[in-house]
């Protein structure tokens, strides 16, 4: 399996086509994607099987199926582009009249090949965009998140750390971004705020933990601990009291639910749309949605 990973440089940029679909029901979009280097290139354009498991959306390897990718089908399959060039293909997704409920995930690939090395080996790079497909009548299922617990940790090399443990209590796909505040600690310090790890993704009714990495020299404490976490306009934050351990992991400590004030999740209807680039190809939507941004590598 390939986890579908933030890009480094910039963690906001993936990308995505997210539906609501009935059964019986066809959507239709089309992609475009690019060549970024300085030669031609034979490009083939495919759907194939992706999941969510342990914090990360998964494309799997090759061309291998799923439900989803079944339904889903790209023309042309193969584009010629040349230096520069750039092209554009049709997806496809007709949900079969007899399907049930549930939300399904696939990845629609371009793909480049080389010829075999001397010793037999096939080099591919592609680029990926993300299909979040929620099946059943009437508009989309609302988004949920429930954050469990905090917990104060130090790592192997002595630095501070504070773990949530986050369940996806809701009906669609969650990707987490967020932060950490400090307050009330010796002497009335304060920190932060700290980024949370990015590239944590929970399918529907899966629990993981959200890990933020404290910089500097932090106190031991005790600490007041505020948590946000947000999933496109879904918004949850969480306190709780925690003092940092000499060494290892604390005993966890119920996180209380505080009123954020922010946004209900909006159902998403249609794709968010950033430019994203592997090996020389470029990938993105032709019509402009709204949700989450994602890089695919």
């Amino acid at each position: 399996m390939i986890p579908i990973l933030p890009a480094p440089s910039d963690p906001r940029a993936k990308i995505y086509v997210i539906a609501r679909l009935a059964p019986g029901s066809v959507l239709q979009r089309q992609i475009a994607v690019s060549n970024t280097t300085g030669s031609a290139l034979e490009v083939a354009v495919y759907a194939g099987a992706a999941s969510i498991s342990g914090g990360s959306f998964l494309g799997a390897s090759g061309t291998t199926s799923n439900e989803l990718s079944g339904w889903t089908s790209v023309s042309p399959r193969t584009l010629q582009l040349p230096a520069g060039g750039m092209a554009a293909a049709t997806v496809k997704v007709m949900v079969p009249q007899t399907t049930s409920p549930g939300e399904r995930y696939a990845v629609v690939w371009a793909q480049v090949s080389s010829s075999p090395d001397a010793s037999g080996v096939v080099r591919v790079s592609r680029v990926g965009i993300r299909l979040y497909i929620s099946v059943g009548p009437g508009g989309p299922p609302p988004a949920d998140m429930t954050v469990r617990s905090l917990t104060a940790e130090r790592s192997s090399s002595g630095a501070p750390e504070v773990v949530a443990l986050v369940t996806n209590s809701g009906g669609l796909a969650l990707d987490l971004l967020g932060s950490l505040q400090l307050s009330g600690g010796p002497e009335g310090l304060s920190a932060g705020p700290y980024p949370a790890t990015l590239g944590v993704t929970l399918g529907v009714g899966q629990t993981e933990p959200v890990r933020v990495v404290l910089g500097g020299q932090i106190p031991a404490g005790p600490w007041n601990a505020l948590m946000t976490l947000r999933s496109g306009l879904l918004e949850r934050s969480v306190r709780a009291t925690i003092t940092f351990p000499a060494a290892g992991t604390a005993t966890p400590v119920p996180a209380m639910s505080v009123p954020s004030g922010g946004l209900g999740l909006v159902g998403p209807t249609t794709a968010a749309v950033v430019i994203v680039g592997l090996g020389g190809l470029g990938l993105h939507l032709r019509r402009r949605g709204h949700r989450r941004n994602w890089r695919s590598r």
